[in-house]
């Protein structure tokens, strides 16, 4: 059973997604929230698979709330979806470097919010190659961040590889016939290179390929 906990300012979005994950056999809200200071509580009391995350809240917004959950040792195998009206703006952005897991925007479909559930309870992040690469693009008009240069000289050169081709929007798939090894090597890779510089999931490692220098953004010239 995925044990799921909501937390959203507006009363209707709540109702409508209780009533969808609980209609589903594999899925239960476990508790409720109007704002990130008692979504933090509720998190820490009832210790969830997930959190569905608005980011516009009273009192503590979805991105520092997503903050602390990640930052706490107790809350480690908790996940966080970010809930948004608007696509990939940058509040969503903000919330993945953060920590958060992927993102929902808050008129998906049913059947795809319960898919997303059963993705990132399942140990993956909520994005796909196309939404990566989506991703990287905000990279272009950011100045880079320093990262420590520990954490990357802890990956072997193989695994500096495949942080790269991450880096690019690359699947796993994607990963194996670029270096011709099998899927399973890839994510194996992919795996050792997430727990070496402490991500939490794909969308941790596309930040860091960049923030490390591993992959430069591409400026287009016009």
């Amino acid at each position: 059973m995925i044990r799921v906990l909501l937390v959203d300012d507006q009363a209707l979005i709540r109702s409508g997604l209780r009533a969808l994950l609980d209609a589903d056999d594999d899925m239960c809200v476990v508790a409720e929230a109007a704002d990130g200071q008692a979504g933090l509580a509720a998190v820490l009391e009832h210790r969830p698979d997930l959190v569905l995350m608005d980011i516009r809240m009273p009192v503590l917004d979805g991105i520092e709330t997503t903050r602390r959950i990640v930052a706490d040792p107790r809350l480690s195998a908790v996940r966080v979806v970010i809930l948004t009206n608007y696509g990939l703006d940058e509040y969503v952005f903000m919330a993945l470097r953060a920590g958060a897991s992927g993102f929902l925007v808050k008129d998906t479909e049913p059947e795809d919010v319960l898919q997303a559930v059963r993705v990132v309870a399942g140990g993956e992040a909520l994005l796909s190659p196309a939404v990566t690469r989506t991703l990287i693009s905000e990279f272009v008009s950011r100045p880079p961040t320093t990262v420590s240069t520990s954490a990357r000289e802890a990956l072997t050169a193989r695994e500096r590889e495949v942080v790269t081709l991450v880096g690019h929007g690359l699947s796993n798939d994607e990963i194996a016939d670029r270096l011709v090894v099998s899927p399973a090597t890839a994510k194996t890779h992919v795996s050792r290179a997430m727990l070496k510089v402490s991500a939490r999931d794909r969308a941790q490692l596309v930040v860091f390929a960049y923030e490390s220098g591993l992959v430069q953004p591409r400026v287009e010239r016009g």
